[in-house]
């Protein structure tokens, strides 16, 4: 389902920005979607952690042959023999029971998240073992569709803006908060058009 608020995201980007409206003109038949659930939408990009989207494909979809329901539950009874077979590390098995043990106790309690800014719920989310900044920043951004993320320390971002804005020279953070401030609060949109011009097809988690 597209966002509520995408329609008017990219009147308002493409007033205020030539490079968002060349890039909305460009891109004009795909949006945003929310696919999954909490529980397997984390999962998978923990899975897919410093790995190729063709390799964390494919590790997924072992994974989901071998645990065919994704749950806290069947995640947490699922033998560690069973999980390296499909390819996962043992680092990543832990995250993984991690993930797992925070919805089980109720330290995630997705009914909450709504009411929760960005900050706070990022906040909450990097407290489990293998979800770092970047990781909650994806996760706000594709399945909770927040509107307003910036996910600085993203290298696609990084470049997009650099190719677009500054004759691909590098760019710091600072340069990028500063050109950001103009996309508020449509910086998640404004994301997903740079991520687009990399790459024409969608990422998704």
């Amino acid at each position: 389902m597209k966002p509520s608020y995408w329609t008017q995201a990219i009147q308002d980007l493409a007033s205020r920005d030539q490079v968002m409206r060349q890039l909305i003109q460009r891109f004009d038949d795909i949006v945003l979607r929310s696919r999954g659930n909490a529980f397997s939408t984390l999962a998978r990009s923990i899975v897919g952690q410093q790995i190729s989207v063709t390799a964390a494909e494919s590790v997924w979809q072992k994974v989901i042959n071998a645990v065919p329901d994704i749950t806290p539950d069947t995640i947490h009874a699922a033998e560690e023999g069973l999980l390296r077979a499909c390819g996962l590390s043992h680092r990543k098995i832990t995250y993984l029971q991690d993930l797992s043990r925070h919805f089980r106790e109720g330290m995630l309690d997705v009914s909450t998240w709504d009411a929760l800014s960005d900050e706070a719920l990022i906040a909450e989310l990097i407290q489990v073992r293998g979800i770092g900044r970047w990781t909650a920043e994806m996760f706000l951004i594709f399945h909770m569709l927040r509107p307003d993320v910036l996910p600085l320390d993203d290298i696609g971002l990084q470049r997009a803006i650099s190719q677009h804005y500054y004759d691909s020279e590098p760019v710091d953070k600072k340069i990028m908060q500063t050109l950001a401030r103009s996309w508020q609060p449509w910086r998640s949109v404004a994301t997903w058009y740079l991520w687009r011009s990399l790459d024409p097809l969608p990422v998704e988690y």
